[in-house]
């Protein structure tokens, strides 16, 4: 007969959740090493986010980097998917929370993740250029690859809505300051003006990086892997999200579809018909139809 060891019911209940990141014991909570009555008041929340993620505190001026992103991405409007299913969740009853869950759950590959997909893209034309090719051979490489795989649409450049995002453009201003004073090295930021600059030439006109391409190039810069990109945007477009559901919240509406009522929506069906039609036709053919599951 087999025997086995008695098990250590205490230490697999221990190592069943085992955490680096947080030590809680009655009357101590310590994240990451640190005790939270350290943090809380000296830490930036941007700043927390990072220990939580990454489990060192970041350099102040990498911190000022990644909260420019998490600033840029907050809102974008009731037209955004996520902003729109937050507010007729509220108007259905939902609470915060709930509003909260439904709209971030829509924020996924179409809507809300072009930024881990840029990253994602970024980083395999670096590993191009580490293995030896020239920047502008690696880009254009890749960009094929990427649409061969992915299809035309590649995340991170051109917008529906701005003809240059302007969020962009100052994010890859603070980018072009932390390169300058050796925070970062730049590498991400000429990945995406590379990209940038092929799309020019081979559409004929500019087609400028967007906040995705943009956010995408400080995450890279920092070092945080693409999923997390697209984590990250979801903190920061949950301000949004939850602005929009609280405003609703005070506007005492019902049941708010995706628009007005008054404007009507285009109907492509069949044109109206009836029972007694099918009837008729069915006396006179003698019972055979055109819908292939009736004659069978």
């Amino acid at each position: 007969m087999t025997t086995h060891p008695p098990i250590d019911a205490a230490a697999l209940a221990a190592d069943y959740w085992s955490t680096s990141i947080i030590d809680i014991h009655p009357g101590s909570i310590k994240m990451r090493g640190y005790p939270i009555e350290e943090l809380i008041g000296n830490v930036s929340f941007p700043q927390m986010i990072w220990l939580m993620l990454r489990g060192e505190l970041p350099e102040p001026r990498a911190a000022r980097l990644f909260e420019a992103a998490l600033v840029a991405s907050v809102d974008h409007g009731p037209h955004a998917p996520s902003i729109a299913i937050s507010r007729m969740a509220v108007s259905c009853g939902l609470p915060l929370n709930g509003a909260m869950a439904s709209a971030i759950n829509a924020l996924d590959d179409v809507h809300g993740g072009a930024g881990q997909q840029a990253v994602e893209l970024y980083d395999a034309i670096a590993r191009r250029v580490e293995h030896g090719l020239e920047l502008e051979d690696a880009v254009e490489e890749e960009v094929d690859a990427f649409i061969a795989a992915r299809g035309k649409y590649l995340p991170g450049f051109g917008h529906r809505f701005h003809p240059v995002d302007p969020r962009a453009v100052r994010l890859l201003a603070l980018v072009d300051e932390a390169v300058s004073a050796g925070v970062v090295q730049g590498k991400y930021a000429s990945i995406a003006r590379g990209v940038e600059a092929l799309l020019k030439r081979r559409k004929h006109r500019p087609v400028p990086m967007n906040i995705d391409g943009a956010t995408a190039v400080i995450y890279g810069e920092l070092g945080f892997a693409a999923e997390l990109a697209r984590g990250v945007f979801c903190l920061s477009r949950a301000v949004g999200i939850l602005s929009h559901a609280w405003e609703q919240r005070g506007r005492h509406e019902r049941n708010k579809g995706p628009m007005p009522r008054q404007l009507p929506y285009r109907y492509t069906g069949a044109p109206e018909r009836h029972l007694s039609d099918l009837a008729d036709t069915e006396a006179a053919t003698g019972g055979a139809t055109d819908d292939p599951l009736r004659n069978v």
